[in-house]
């Protein structure tokens, strides 16, 4: 009986190593939206049409292709408000937003395409104007698709929207954080649930000497 509950054990551990976080995983191309908290970045809980920034928020695009929002890549360079918007003066009636946008890297570019420079703007627009209105502002012309979802900043890309990208056609690329908003990863989990399932045979184990 020890041998089948080892056995058994086993098996639970061999599905909890074999599942999504394992498995041929595939990856989104898409513009991902980030919100500045202190000297990190937070992916935002919501689209850019519904939030709205306040006047000195910093708030961040990254094109990339990625899995989901604790593989995603997060935007690169400065991300000072004070830096961004230094020749921009408050003005009565309006906000300003500091905009850091990232067209990404040659490896995450739809085939034919080169992605644009880095840029940074400051967006003075009206106090109720939401993260959406905002971008138009200074990084038109956008592009959306018919569920609103955000596919182009600046004309780019030109094409395409959200496609899958299969994990083993996916070049080598920059390594990206664990968890973008300091919660658990995948590999937290899996290494808990192998500690739980070891933890229950041994249990199991010494109940069935304890009754021999």
């Amino acid at each position: 009986m020890i041998r089948r509950g080892t056995a058994l054990a086993l098996a639970v551990l061999f599905l909890v190593l074999a599942g999504p976080g394992h498995a041929g995983a595939v990856g989104y191309r898409y513009w991902s939206f980030w919100e500045r908290d202190g000297d990190r970045w937070i992916y935002a809980t919501q689209g850019p049409s519904l939030a709205r920034p306040a006047d000195g928020d910093v708030q961040g695009f990254r094109f990339a292709v990625s899995e989901n929002s604790q593989d995603a890549a997060q935007p690169r360079g400065p991300a000072s408000f004070p830096v961004i918007c230094a020749r921009t003066p408050a003005k009565e009636g309006t906000k300003r937003v500091a905009l850091v946008l990232d067209f990404g890297i040659r490896e995450d570019a739809p085939a034919g395409e080169t992605p644009p420079a880095a840029r940074w703007a400051c967006a003075q627009v009206p106090e109720e104007a939401t993260t959406a209105e905002a971008l138009a502002s200074v990084a038109g012309p956008l592009r959306y698709d018919t569920h609103a979802l955000l596919c182009a900043i600046a004309g780019y890309p030109k094409a395409g929207c959200g496609e899958p990208v299969a994990a083993g056609d996916e070049p080598a690329r920059e390594k990206r954080p664990e968890s973008t908003d300091g919660g658990p990863s995948m590999g937290v989990y899996t290494g808990g649930a192998l500690i739980a399932v070891l933890a229950a045979a041994a249990v199991w184990q010494a109940r069935r000497r304890g009754r021999g």
